[in-house]
């Protein structure tokens, strides 16, 4: 089944799903801001966890019960997406405190309004004997570098002891070719998203850290703030059915699992095998959070410009939950 048919289930009463080539002009996106059903959000998407709870409450007309019209946009890389956001075809998207930093530092006035519950870990390589992190010393580490991944392997490497000149990179921007590579024993071990990670570990690689287990907070939901001036009643609306969906996939995972393949588009052999994260009562990352990734870029000479970590988070959205 191709994934604009698996998509196709997620057309809702009060929800449009829409599949966007997205180029990297304003000019060869103008399909993608064709609006429909009035005025929805425009939120965009990755095929992942932490979208999940959106792609339920657009299942099962959530946004519609709550009065409010989203149009999810699906995206299938962060270059894709962040060029849609950047040519103002977005209203909001699923991101993360990397890229709103740099959004922050090129002059475009996203903000985070709420951390997501997605998973991001290492796996080493099958058969390599490797079982945990701090037999990751000297070791080459697969990722994309100067992205969420390298953060993340950075954040797990440095709470295990290993300094950051203490395992050599491997600079693999491409997720298939990255788990590839690890199956095939080309590295000892990869940095990993889902479904990435849940593949690998299906076909033999063993996790040796992750993000809902470290309490690594850095994916996060973003909106214009322009956008949440004049729409705040709407994306209230959007989070309230987004806390329901969460909380029905947390009630009974099991259900969700068939979703997973036919709807977000996750490999088949996955089904029963991915273990589902926790989704969390809309809350903001902590301020430590959006501290440590701004440190960690500056640090790498990364920003053009200086970021107010405190200006990157706007807490009216989820004022008095």
């Amino acid at each position: 089944m191709s994934h604009s048919r698996r998509l196709a289930g997620f057309m809702a009463a009060g929800a449009i799903v829409s599949i966007c080539a997205v180029a990297l002009s304003a000019l060869s996106m103008g399909s993608c801001a064709k609006r429909t059903l009035g005025d929805p959000i425009r939120l965009g998407i990755m095929p992942d966890v932490d979208s999940l709870p959106f792609m339920v409450a657009a299942e099962e007309g959530l946004f519609a019960r709550e009065g409010v019209q989203v149009e999810l946009i699906s995206f299938s890389n962060a270059q894709e997406r962040e060029a849609a956001i950047q040519a103002g075809q977005l209203d909001g998207a699923i991101s993360d405190l990397l890229a709103v930093a740099f959004s922050a530092a090129s002059g475009f006035d996203m903000v985070v309004t709420s951390a997501t519950d997605g998973r991001y870990g290492i796996a080493t390589a099958p058969g390599s004997g490797l079982q945990t992190i701090q037999q990751l010393q000297g070791k080459t580490i697969a990722m994309s570098t100067n992205t969420i991944i390298q953060y993340a392997v950075d954040s797990f490497t440095k709470a295990a002891g290993i300094p950051q000149d203490g395992y050599t990179v491997a600079a693999v921007p491409k997720m298939p070719v990255r788990m590839e590579m690890l199956l095939a024993g080309q590295v000892d071990a990869a940095g990993l998203p889902e479904p990435f990670l849940s593949v690998a570990i299906a076909r033999g690689a063993t996790m040796v850290a992750s993000s809902d287990k470290s309490g690594l907070d850095a994916a996060v939901v973003v909106f214009s703030r322009r956008f949440l001036d004049s729409h705040m009643a709407d994306v209230k609306k959007m989070y309230h059915a987004y806390d329901d969906a969460r909380q029905r996939i947390n009630a009974k995972p099991d259900e969700y699992q068939p979703f997973l393949v036919q709807k977000a588009s996750f490999p088949e052999e996955v089904r029963w095998s991915y273990q589902f994260v926790t989704y969390r009562k809309p809350s903001l990352p902590a301020p430590s959070q959006v501290e440590a990734v701004i440190e960690w870029l500056e640090a790498r000479k990364l920003l053009t410009s200086e970021v107010i970590a405190r200006n990157l988070v706007d807490e009216r959205v989820l004022a008095g939950w």
